[in-house]
């Protein structure tokens, strides 16, 4: 079995701010640092670490190279990352000393991947594999598509949120994963509860709070508490959770016990300071103990 993910590829640059700027105001970095980002290639990482067989989908520019090469360290299959005319995607990310953040993303060749690239990555994909996608590239529903006619299981992890991308997509998914906020915004426009929406298995992840997952074949909702840690850095948490959690399920683990893993390997992930080069391995999660 394998997850195929169609996912971006950014340079993250990373900055350590006092506090996060208020409009009109300007800040001195306390530092810089680049690495590897981009919520596709981050669940990419967190689904290889956690020992799932990962293929990502996507494209980078003639200057993410170094990318591609980081992404292979990590032991994702980069088979079909194609090098497209266009700039590789980037992000600024500032964060502050409380561990929050904000982001501005720049796609680039994240928006340049082709229905064909699609076609060769889930040539050899079949019905006992997992197929993942967020809102950060071209194709989406092309590829879910594909993946929905091969009886791949689909999932979606709705960020960076946008209503109609969702809605688009919404017939084709077996699994959905957003976040507290992006769920309000999602019934807003739809008129349908997490629970209520056309998705066999719905998880809404509630920051420090925890997690609920509805299960709308059976309508049943179970809650999950949170992994007490001290954060440091937000950023990549959300991406760690939905890798660690496809991984569990590409495993045969049943929904709460992959949740679980998913929620270890979040809990450890905001401990550490970056993205995807910074997402703990399953050795390191289960070493952790993180919540007694």
């Amino acid at each position: 079995m394998a997850i195929y993910n169609l996912g971006s590829i950014n340079a993250d640059l990373l900055y350590r701010l006092p506090h996060l700027p208020e409009p009109g105001e300007t800040l001195a970095a306390i530092s810089l640092t680049r690495g590897l980002g981009g919520k596709g290639a981050n669940m990419s990482v967190a689904a290889a670490r956690a020992g799932a067989h990962c293929v990502h989908i996507g494209g980078v520019g003639a200057d993410g190279r170094w990318a591609v090469e980081r992404l292979m360290e990590y032991g994702v299959d980069t088979r079909h990352i194609a090098q497209v005319d266009a700039d590789t995607g980037h992000a600024i990310i500032l964060l502050d000393d409380a561990g929050e953040n904000s982001i501005v993303i720049h796609p680039g060749a994240n928006r340049a991947v082709e229905q064909t690239q699609i076609a060769a990555g889930l040539a050899q994909a079949g019905p006992d594999d997992l197929f993942l996608f967020q809102n950060e590239t071209s194709a989406q529903r092309v590829g879910a598509e594909a993946a929905s006619a091969k009886g791949m299981r689909v999932a979606y992890a709705a960020a960076p949120f946008d209503a109609e991308a969702v809605q688009a997509v919404l017939p084709l998914l077996d699994l959905l994963i957003l976040n507290a906020v992006e769920a309000e915004q999602l019934a807003h426009a739809t008129g349908m509860a997490p629970e209520a929406l056309p998705v066999r298995d719905v998880v809404v992840t509630l920051g420090g709070e925890g997690c609920r997952w509805h299960n709308t074949d059976s309508g049943e909702t179970e809650t999950f508490a949170a992994v007490p840690v001290t954060p440091v850095d937000t950023t990549g948490a959300g991406d760690t959770f939905t890798g660690y959690l496809l991984a569990g399920l590409d495993r045969g683990m049943p929904m709460a016990q992959a949740i679980g893993l998913a929620q270890q390997a979040a809990a450890l992930m905001v401990t550490r300071v970056g993205t995807a080069d910074v997402i703990p391995d399953l050795k390191e999660v289960q070493d952790a103990k993180l919540g007694g």
